[in-house]
This record gives structure tokens, C-alpha cells and sequence, in this order.
């Protein structure tokens, strides 16, 4: 055979090959797991492996899905999830303007959200934080007939905002976190969280005591005290005698935080301790936000704690490089 006809037929046989090699490829491989080996970043993998060691989030339970998509989602910094979306957050432009917050929850169908179930007497549960961990806020707008939340609002300083819509569909009964981030032009300085087991608002002090280990479900107690003194008076907020919201420091990851014990009774009142259960996804610092209500008025008291390892839960966080004392 001559040499251009024999290199031809070479030619010929390895178009076949290659044609049945991609068409096994994309017989044994999901195009979308092709997809994500492509888009995947060393930043990607590193968070795949965060969530493998925290994956008790959301109340306890084993997140069921893998990967980095994921992962953001169920810490609250997905836009959507389990077919619900978080449409485009409309508010005031600048700092000092007042206007209006609004937002819709999407469903599977494109349409706006109409049906929510209460959890912890609210049907939403709206909270508004710098990247920083700075001007934080939890509040509850109001939906109209059409799905549309809104609330009056203004935005205190510069920056970027992450808007985190805490809520439970009537559809599945299950709650779900989705977040966006809303940027606020104007020069600002970033405001490191530094650790601050103890801090003041209003005339109360308000400490934190426990050990935050990642990956498992940790006993916090927050004692309030005004001027010395242990208070008693706190009164039912959010069907608890406390509210605890808990964010990672950089990325803001949204942790689900519940309180011990029963629901109280209307006009009962309690105090100085509130206990809740927090579980951290990873090591690292955590910001915590504290709403307690006393004489009618919610305060809000920030505090920030970094993780202890296993081997000091139970024997104060004397391992950090602060030499924060906390007894168990």
C-alpha cells in the first residue's frame, strides 16, 4: 500500500477510537460531574473538605449532598436550594437613605412564594450583616398577598452586606437559608473581629461560657448581669428567652442555633443563663449575636469566640492563643 493511502487509513482509525473512547466517557461519567471537575478550584476542594468535617449542621442533621455547591448552600450562603430561589434584593442605594428592603422567595415554578410555615413565631426571619461581622441586624418584614417581603429600612455605613432569608416553606416543612450580597458605596474601613467573650449593650453585660468544637454539637451559656447583678427579668423572645444567630468569620456561613429547654409560657420570665446548642462546621472564629428581650425592648449583644479542640471541650478554651477562660 502506498504511503499517503496507508496514512489515511491511520487517520481513519484513530477519528473511531477517539469517538468511541468520548462516547464511553459520556456513557460512564454525568456530564454534570465532568462540569464540576473542570470548574473545580483548589479553593473549591478545600471546602468540600470543610463540610466533610462539619457536616452536622442544620439542626443536627447529616447535610445528604456533597461538594462545594453544596456545602454553600446549606450554610446559608447559597442563592438558592431544594428548588427555591432568593430573587434580587432591592433597597436603598447609599448610606443615610431611607426606603425599602424587599425581596420574594422563588419556587421551583419561577413564582413568588406565598405559603410559609412560623418558626419561632415568625414567618420570616430577615438578618443583614457587613463582611466584616459589622452592623448587624435581624428583623421581620412583612409579605404581602403577591409574595413580596418588605420593611422599612436604611443602611448605616459603606460596604458589602450579606442578606441572609431564614424560613420554612409550608411545602416541605423544612427550613432553609438563602443569601445574597447587596454592596453600599462609600469608603469604609474593615473592622477585625477579635475574640470578646464578654460585652456590653444598653446597661447589661452579657458573657459567654463553653466550648465550640467543629464538628460537634457544643453547650453554649450566655449570662446576662446589669450593674453586678444576675438578671431575671428576661421575658419570651421569638418563642425562646433568647435568640441566638452564629456566622463564620470570613465568609459568614450561617450556623442554626437552637435553645434548651420549653417554650415559655406567656409572662413568664427567666434569667440570668440562656443555653443553646450550636454546632460549628470547621475550626476557626465565630461571631456570635445575641437578641434578649427585657421590659419590652430587644437588645442585641455581639460576641466572638474561637473553636476549641476536642481534647479541651469541657476544660474552658485555655488552649487559644488569647488565653480566653471559659469553664464549661
Amino acid at each position: 500500500m502506498k504511503a499517503p493511502a496507508r496514512l489515511g487509513l491511520y487517520g481513519l482509525i484513530l477519528v473511531a477510537v477517539f469517538a468511541v473512547a468520548g462516547f464511553t466517557a459520556n456513557t460512564v461519567v454525568p456530564e454534570a460531574t465532568v462540569q464540576a471537575w473542570t470548574e473545580e478550584t483548589p479553593e473549591d476542594h478545600h471546602g468540600t473538605e470543610e463540610h466533610d468535617e462539619g457536616d452536622e449542621m442544620n439542626g443536627g442533621r447529616a447535610d445528604e449532598h456533597s461538594g462545594h455547591e453544596a456545602d454553600a448552600a446549606s450554610l446559608g450562603l447559597g442563592l438558592a436550594q431544594d428548588g427555591y430561589q432568593l430573587s434580587e434584593v432591592s433597597a436603598p442605594a447609599g448610606t443615610g437613605d431611607e426606603g425599602e428592603l424587599t425581596f420574594a422567595v422563588r419556587g421551583s415554578d419561577g413564582h413568588p412564594v406565598t405559603d410559609f410555615e412560623l418558626d419561632h413565631e415568625q414567618e420570616m426571619h430577615l438578618i443583614a450583616v457587613r463582611a466584616d461581622g459589622q452592623h448587624f441586624a435581624h428583623v421581620h418584614p412583612e409579605r404581602d398577598e403577591g409574595g413580596t417581603w418588605s420593611i422599612p429600612w436604611q443602611w448605616e455605613a459603606a460596604g458589602t452586606y450579606r442578606v441572609f432569608a431564614d424560613f420554612v416553606p409550608a411545602e416541605t416543612g423544612e427550613g432553609l437559608t438563602l443569601s445574597t450580597t447587596v454592596q453600599i458605596d462609600g469608603d469604609y474601613e474593615s473592622v477585625p473581629a477579635e475574640p470578646a467573650a464578654e460585652t456590653s449593650v444598653n446597661g447589661f453585660d452579657v458573657a459567654v461560657e463553653g466550648d465550640l468544637v467543629a464538628g460537634e454539637a457544643s453547650e453554649l451559656t450566655m449570662t446576662v448581669t446589669r450593674e453586678g447583678e444576675a438578671v431575671t427579668e428576661l421575658e419570651p423572645y421569638l418563642g425562646a428567652f433568647g435568640h441566638l444567630v452564629a456566622l463564620r468569620d470570613g465568609d459568614l456561613a450561617y450556623l442554626h442555633v437552637h435553645p434548651h429547654g420549653d417554650a415559655p409560657e406567656s409572662g413568664e420570665t427567666s434569667g440570668p443563663e440562656i443555653v443553646f446548642e450550636a454546632t460549628a462546621p470547621t475550626e476557626g472564629r465565630y461571631l456570635l449575636y445575641l437578641d434578649f428581650q427585657v421590659d419590652g425592648q430587644v437588645h442585641t449583644a455581639p460576641l466572638v469566640i474561637d473553636t476549641a479542640s476536642s481534647t479541651d471541650s469541657g476544660e474552658g478554651q485555655d488552649g487559644n492563643d488569647e488565653g480566653e477562660n471559659h469553664d464549661h
